[in-house]
């Protein structure tokens, strides 16, 4: 018989949204190396291939013409443009996961989590990232020194433009001490596993319990 432990559940779509620099992608990869249930959504896109990036992997890299190919075929969950470039999530993949019980996690902004909230609204988990203070955001943005002057300031104007977006999500954390945002994180992430609609398993676990 089942136990509490071993019930079937439905996977989720866990999206981990922030203005660029306040920590979305750290927290990601926290997220990813300490918990072997959830896997990383990997997003089509058009921008180049980074150093160290493997295909298939970090990102599936496709030139415009096929992106736009896919977009009308619906592969997509969601696509948005960003910075110049767009980027998509495939549909089959993640569907089949879900049914399957595999959680996934999504680095997307609030374009992106708008439309998966508006086909899989039941499936999705939205947990937005904020910085303690701009100005804060600032100096992060500045001390990674990997961005012109003029490429901050669009990201600092992008910045306030997605923190106005605060409010279409589940949850909001402020995140000021990076161990102490990935542990509220993770609660968040536990507690949406545990939540009754998604214990499929559920029905013949409580009809057993009823013969006893």
């Amino acid at each position: 018989m089942a136990t509490p432990d071993t019930l079937q559940r439905r996977g989720l779509m866990f999206i981990l949204s922030s203005p660029s620099g306040a920590g979305k992608t750290t927290i990601s990869h926290m997220l990813l190396n300490a918990d072997a249930e959830i896997c990383l959504s990997v997003s089509v896109t058009t921008r180049p291939q980074r150093p160290g990036e493997v295909d298939g992997q970090d990102y599936i890299f496709v030139d415009q013409p096929t992106f736009d190919r896919m977009v009308e075929e619906e592969h997509f969950l969601e696509w948005a443009p960003v910075f110049g470039h767009s980027y998509g999530t495939p549909k089959a993949q993640v569907k089949a996961g879900l049914r399957d019980g595999q959680d996934f996690l999504f680095d997307i902004d609030w374009q992106g989590t708008q439309q998966l909230y508006q086909k899989l609204e039941t499936d999705v988990v939205r947990v937005f990232l904020l910085p303690p203070t701009i100005d804060e955001l600032r100096r992060r943005l500045t001390g990674r020194g990997t961005d012109a002057p003029n490429v901050i300031a669009k990201r600092m104007e992008r910045a306030r433009a997605e923190i106005s977006h605060w409010d279409g999500y589940d949850y909001v954390v402020v995140n000021d001490d990076i161990d102490l945002c990935f542990a509220k994180v993770r609660e968040i992430l536990h507690a949406e596993r545990m939540k009754r609609a998604r214990q499929t398993g559920l029905i013949g676990f409580v009809r057993e319990l009823m013969r006893d």
